[in-house]
Formats: structure tokens, sequence, C-alpha cells
């Protein structure tokens, strides 16, 4: 069987019992968004590292307060550096969203499913 990380129950299907809606859907959701933000991370110390020849501590610090969507920190001073600082931060927005909608979906999508469930057990009453 092939591993789905974001794999559902079916809408005629019982909601999975809250330990391993935490456990299983939660830490996969948790999992995957924590390695996006990481290699978003390390993506941007390259990028400032390589374009503006920053220390890794400060490519750290501009790189996670543009992907946490606070803005750079340091001024660019190469061409190169501004190219990057403008791409990385539009790739950070994109990615700040996706990450919201990837964490907030398990609890969406479980509070959807009850709602489904709660309408189907009336219909029949």
């Amino acid at each position: 069987m092939a591993f789905h990380p974001f794999h559902y129950e079916h809408h005629n299907e019982k909601l999975l019992p809250w330990r391993r809606f935490l456990v299983r859907r939660v830490g996969n959701a948790l999992l995957v968004g924590s390695t996006v933000i990481l290699v978003s991370l390390l993506a941007g110390m390259l990028g400032y590292r390589i374009t503006e020849g920053m220390d890794w501590l400060d490519a750290f610090l501009n790189a996670s307060m543009i992907l946490g969507g606070m803005g750079p920190v340091a001024t660019m001073h190469s061409d190169a550096g501004k190219l990057f600082a403008g791409i990385y931060a539009l790739y950070s927005g994109l990615v700040l969203v996706a990450t919201a909608g990837l964490l907030l979906a398990p609890f969406l999508h479980r509070l959807l499913h009850r709602f489904h469930l709660e309408r189907g057990s009336s219909d029949t009453d």
C-alpha cells in the first residue's frame, strides 16, 4: 500500500479517533510544513550568502525575517542581491499562505466531515 500523507477518510467513513487524528493527520501536516519551511529557509540563506556575501548568521536573519513576513533587515548592495531578495520575498509570501493552509487542512476537513456525518444521521431519522 502506498503512503499518502494527506489521505483523508471518505465522506461515508467514520471520523478517526482524536488520538490517531492528532498523531497521523496533524503530525503529517506539521512534518510536511516544517520541511517546506526548513528548505525555504536554507534556500534563502544560501541565496543571501551567494548574492550578498553575508555570513551565515546574517543570512539566517534576513531569510527568516522575509520568510516570516516581517521584511528584510539588511540593505542589499548588489543588483543580484536585490533581485534575489525580491524573488525570495514573493516566494516567501506564497510559502507562508500555503503552509498555513496545509496546517489548517486537517482541522477544516474534520469539521466539514463532522457536519456531513451529523446531516446524514438526521436525514435517516
